[in-house]
Order: C-alpha cells, then sequence, then structure tokens
C-alpha cells in the first residue's frame, strides 16, 4: 500500500494498452480531470482528490508508461504528443465526461490537456494551471541544461533509464521543502528499472523545439487556438522557484488569459502542489464551487 493513496484502481485499453486511471469521489459529482507530467503520476493528485471527493467526481490517468499504467517498447506504443492527447479523448469518451468538466494540468499535463480542449472546445468549463506550459518556449527562456544533457542521444538513456537520475532528481530538486522518504520512494515505486523508464525518457525527448520535431507541428496547432479558451475561468497557482516553468512561462499563460486568477508561491518549486499543498487544496475547491 503505497502511503496516502488509499484509492482504487482502474484500468482502461488504448491500443492494446492497459492506461490505469483513478475515478473516486461522487459518481454524479461534477469532473475534475487531473492530468500529470513527467516522471510524476497519479499521486501527485492524491490530496486534491482527498479534498474534492465529497462533492467532484475526481478522475485521474497515468499516461501510458507512466505510474501503474503498462509500459510498453516502442513497437507497442507511439511516444508523442499526439498520441498523448488521444488516449486522454478516449478515456474520457470512456468514462462519458463530454462536457462542462474542470481540468487541472501540472508539467506535460498541460500541454496534454490543451491539446485534448481546443479539440472539443464544450469539454471543459474550467482550468486549474500548475507550473507548466501549453505553448512553445517564451522568448529568450533556454531550455535548461539538465533537460539539454538528457536529450542526448547517448548520454540521455544513461542518465534517464540506467541512473535514473531525472526521476530521482525530481523528487529531490523540484520541491522547495524535501519530501518525507516514504513519499519520494512512492513517486519512484513505479520507475524502477531500465524497461519501466522508457516514457521518462521518451517525455524528455518529445520537447518539440524545432519544426523538424515530431510533435512540433501538434504544439503549434495546439498553440494557435488557446485564444478559443481564453474566457474560460482560470486558476493559476504558480511554484515561483520552479528552474523550468519560471516567471517566462507564467507571463506568457497571463498574456494569453489575461483574466486568469493568479497565486505566487514564493517558497514553492516544480512540485508545486507538494510545496503549497496547505494553500492550494482549498483555493481549488473554492475556485470549483464560485465558478460552477
Amino acid at each position: 500500500m503505497l502511503p496516502e493513496y488509499p484509492f482504487r484502481s482502474n484500468f482502461f485499453d488504448v491500443g492494446g494498452v492497459r492506461m490505469h486511471y483513478l475515478d473516486e469521489g461522487r459518481e454524479d459529482g461534477p469532473p475534475v480531470v487531473m492530468l500529470h507530467g513527467n516522471p510524476t503520476w497519479s499521486y501527485y493528485y492524491r490530496h486534491l482528490v482527498a479534498a474534492l471527493g465529497d462533492r467532484y467526481r475526481c478522475i485521474v490517468p497515468d499516461h501510458v508508461g507512466m505510474g501503474l499504467s503498462d509500459k510498453p517498447d516502442d513497437d507497442a506504443y507511439e511516444y508523442n504528443l499526439a498520441r498523448r492527447v488521444t488516449d486522454i479523448e478516449a478515456l474520457l469518451e470512456h468514462l462519458g465526461v463530454r462536457s462542462d468538466a474542470a481540468l487541472v494540468v501540472h508539467d506535460w499535463g498541460g500541454m496534454i490537456g490543451m491539446g485534448v480542449a481546443v479539440r472539443q472546445l464544450r469539454r471543459f468549463s474550467r482550468f486549474v494551471v500548475l507550473n507548466t506550459a501549453a505553448f512553445r518556449l517564451p522568448e529568450g527562456k533556454p531550455l535548461p541544461w539538465q533537460l539539454t544533457l538528457c536529450r542526448r542521444k547517448l548520454l540521455g538513456p544513461l542518465l534517464v533509464r540506467g541512473l535514473n537520475l531525472f526521476a530521482r532528481g525530481t523528487v529531490r530538486g523540484c520541491v522547495a521543502k524535501p519530501l518525507r522518504r516514504e513519499i519520494a520512494q512512492a513517486y519512484l515505486s513505479p520507475y524502477d528499472s531500465w524497461t519501466n523508464r522508457l516514457a521518462v525518457l521518451r517525455f524528455v525527448q518529445d520537447i518539440p523545439l524545432s519544426p523538424d520535431h515530431v510533435s512540433y507541428g501538434f504544439l503549434t496547432h495546439v498553440e494557435a487556438r488557446l485564444h478559443e479558451l481564453a474566457r474560460t475561468p482560470m486558476l493559476i497557482a504558480w511554484g515561483m522557484r520552479d528552474f523550468v516553468f519560471d516567471e517566462a512561462f507564467l507571463a506568457e499563460w497571463q498574456d494569453r488569459f489575461p483574466d486568469a486568477e493568479v497565486h505566487r508561491f514564493d517558497d514553492a518549486a516544480h512540485l508545486v502542489l507538494e510545496d503549497a499543498r496547505a494553500e492550494i487544496v482549498p483555493l481549488v475547491r473554492e475556485f470549483l464551487e464560485r465558478t460552477a
């Protein structure tokens, strides 16, 4: 039993591989879809699920290759942005979530979630944004050197799959307040072998930096349509000590969503729900109730 994760596992077949997801809370409640990034998984949202379950239906998938989902090789699954979006669309259709849901996104969840949102504009009626992006790197913002190293052809697999440095670095270096040992171990538990770390590497490699990248066209398509969502209520909760999704990314969100409600947390880093859980969880609940 994982600490602070007393939830029932569900599985959905997406093209022959199993996607794990949580479906917790009130079955007839308003849906709240929560999408994680890399290398986290549904465990990241455990406290938000527990806090909202009395009123809302909380749906939290693990992307294929992550968390408790299957971890197929490249012959069985296409590890790219378009496939990620298609997976989430298929899951939400299966669960009957077609309109008026809330969407909570973090890290890669922002790009994937907004990719789903622009393809069916009525599916989500509210957004909660946590240190993420749904657009190219802001002008003048270089890719951090840590990510650059992990993308190198020979060095990347050694660092990410062999030494597990990407996941270990996240639980140690992407928080402002150290995680308890058992919580850090829970985050790392799905990534316990070379085979089980493939998706972590593929997510890093799937960052589209140039037009010749397989996911670049999809990213720019989503980016170009974000304005269609600009009138949708949005809450932004941002850890200001994030070395990747820094103030430049926050400014980009504010420029694209000028009516968004913004909360900055100076003593929080990338895993903002870990560092500022006590503040963010009630903010999210109040926002959902106010914008229902």
